[in-house]
């Protein structure tokens, strides 16, 4: 008799997306499981950058203290082009993050295999493993209408059989699940079976890539480093430890059969790419490697799926909706945030608290990103693989306009300039109140000073991803005028018919209560005291801080003034679970806010 079983959230694939998403869900206490069809996770190569946005969403979670300390941080790039010998030489160095508001201004280099065992070590710290090798045969979805609207129905029906070690697969099992991710790769079975289409396409270009321990006299091996020469272009991506990436790109003639026309994987060997290596980086030297880690070849495909979901039942994320090249460093980390901006969402529909229709807001926001990425790839790509300029092809690529290209992607490529458009969840309406913090842009870093003890703290720190929305009340200066407005604010705030009393729900086990309120005073740390604010501002001693500079003078101050915020109003700024600003408003609008939180959020039953 096959197994039957039931599940809140199936995840297909124990990559980086469905890893994320399983530990999102996880810490959130939503009841999941995830399966993979390898015995084992990745030992060797794939991908390895990590952006600056996507270590600040890491450390929502708590999760970048390894990365950072034992990754590669790539704070410079330097730029090579052809030079009068024939030979390479050095036109400029430039630095590797142009993204100003960063808070971690470098990227973090570290192999795949590490950052799996993040979340894997997270996951079993929670009693939870990956299950595997476990894979997909069939997937259906109830036709049902009012079934799929029904948050806790399981509409999607999905047999799965085990792989036995002889390589046979005897046991299966029948799942029935609320929702399904297919976090599956770039040759998706979910993505394939739902009948989503990858729109774009497949480039000329060939590229090679070796991880190694190089023997080099090149004098920029251990910063990131873009080059162009006669015979082709290389991406140097410096590794943790001793240990380098070259992507190469290759000639037609040393992976192609000539007979079929099709990429020979027999020709595509370390020492073959090392040869390659050696006419590229001419005059200098690239010695027999000490050491081998893994090398692969790949034709840039530039490709978003259709869609992302079916019914808002069935997700796919990461890399089996959008393939791109790897060199701008986008497919783990854009995986990475995709479940990141799903999971949250998903735990709120699955405790009632919001409605299923926040789900669709994934594919809105998601695709568009993915659109946006790919556009900027084939851009970036075709820079990077186009001839450079040279006495005998002035139609080349100058090392001005890759510079150019480079510098003006800063703020895509690292993260920090993602933007959702307007939406349920993203409301631009009262924006002039704090014109420098971006709605729908993620919530900038900024240090302030704890009101109860001096303390400078990182508001980043204070917006974990725990599923909650977090208020930040901009306060103003406390005169006695401001502080009779504040008390008058907090008990509209405290009036049954609020957004606050309506929809936060207290906490339950794992579930933490809808809504976190951080106070923001302006004024100085000698002067404020922090028990003048309203109780329902100060809900612990923590969570009061103040626009000051630390004691030593050297930390903080200057966000009133950084964001645009009046320091005589009262502005609220709504953080959404991910980090991301969904709403501002000044406490004269409280039917905004209101508007906002009740068209995606289900209000409490009150008794009566």
């Amino acid at each position: 008799m096959v197994k039957e079983s039931r599940v809140d959230v199936l995840i297909i694939g124990a990559g980086p997306s469905g890893l994320m998403c399983a530990n999102a869900l996880a810490v959130a206490g939503v009841d999941f499981r995830i399966i993979d069809n390898r015995p084992i996770g990745v030992a060797a190569g794939q991908a390895d950058g990590i952006q600056p946005r996507t270590i600040e969403v890491l450390q929502s979670y708590d999760l970048a203290e390894p990365l950072l300390k034992e990754g590669a941080q790539m704070h410079l790039c330097a730029f090579y082009n052809p030079g009068p010998d024939g030979g390479i030489e050095r036109t400029g160095r430039a630095a590797d993050v142009t993204a100003p508001t960063a808070r971690y201004p470098f990227k973090i280099t570290i192999a795949q295999a590490s950052i799996e065992a993040l979340f894997i070590e997270s996951l079993k710290s929670q009693g939870i493993s990956v299950d595997r090798p476990i894979v997909p045969s069939s997937l259906e979805i109830s036709q049902d209408p009012e079934e799929l609207l029904d948050p806790s129905a399981y509409p999607v029906k999905v047999v799965l059989d085990r792989i036995l070690p002889s390589g046979t697969t005897t046991e299966q099992e029948i799942v029935h699940a609320k929702f399904v991710l297919g976090a599956d790769g770039a040759h998706s079975w979910v993505r394939k079976t739902l009948g989503f289409t990858m729109d774009g396409e497949q480039t000329d270009y060939i590229w090679g890539v070796i991880d190694f321990i190089p023997d080099t006299d090149f004098p920029d091996i251990r910063n990131r480093a873009a080059i162009h020469s006669s015979n082709g272009s290389c991406m140097i991506i410096p590794r943790e430890g001793d240990k380098v990436r070259f992507y190469l790109q290759m000639a037609d003639k040393d992976v192609m059969d000539p007979e079929t026309g099709r990429i020979d994987k027999h020709k595509v060997t370390a020492e073959n790419l090392i040869n390659t290596a050696r006419k590229t980086f001419y005059p200098y030297t690239v010695n027999e490697p000490k050491q081998v880690d893994w090398c692969s070849i790949y034709i840039i495909g530039q490709r978003v799926a259709s869609k992302f979901s079916k019914h808002e039942r069935v997700f796919i994320s990461g890399d089996a909706c959008h393939t791109h090249s790897p060199k701008a460093g986008q497919g783990m980390n854009a995986s990475m945030n995709d479940t990141h901006n799903l999971a949250w969402k998903l735990a709120q529909v699955l405790r009632g608290r919001a409605d299923i229709s926040l789900l669709k807001t994934y594919e809105l926001e998601r695709q568009k990103y993915a659109q946006d990425l790919i556009d900027f790839d084939r851009e970036f790509s075709a820079l990077f693989s186009g001839k450079p300029r040279t006495s005998e092809n002035q139609e080349g690529v100058t090392h001005e306009q890759f510079l150019r290209a480079f510098q003006a992607s800063g703020g895509f490529s690292s993260g920090i300039g993602v933007h959702y458009m307007p939406s349920a969840i993203v409301d631009t309406i009262h924006q002039g109140c704090a014109p420098n913090i971006i709605i729908g842009e993620r919530m900038l870093p900024q240090i302030f000073v704890r009101a109860a003890d001096a303390r400078p703290v990182e508001i980043q720190d204070m917006l974990p991803a725990d599923t909650r929305f977090k208020l930040l009340l901009f306060a103003g200066l406390l005169t006695p005028e401001q502080l009779t407005k504040v008390r008058r604010f907090a008990e509209e705030l405290e009036l049954p018919t609020s957004f606050l009393q309506k929809y936060n729900y207290p906490a339950e086990g794992k579930a933490q209560s809808m809504f976190d309120i951080i106070s923001i005073t302006a004024g100085h740390k000698d002067d404020v005291n922090f028990l003048d604010l309203p109780p329902t501002f100060r809900t612990h001693w923590s969570k009061v801080l103040i626009d000051d500079m630390d004691v030593t003078g050297r930390l903080g101050g200057g966000a009133y003034a950084r964001f645009g915020i009046d320091e005589t109003e009262i502005t609220m700024v709504v953080v959404r679970p991910d980090g991301y600003v969904g709403m501002i408003a000044p406490s004269t609008a409280l039917e905004s806010m209101d508007k906002y939180f009740g068209s995606f959020l289900i209000g409490k039953t009150l008794n009566p």
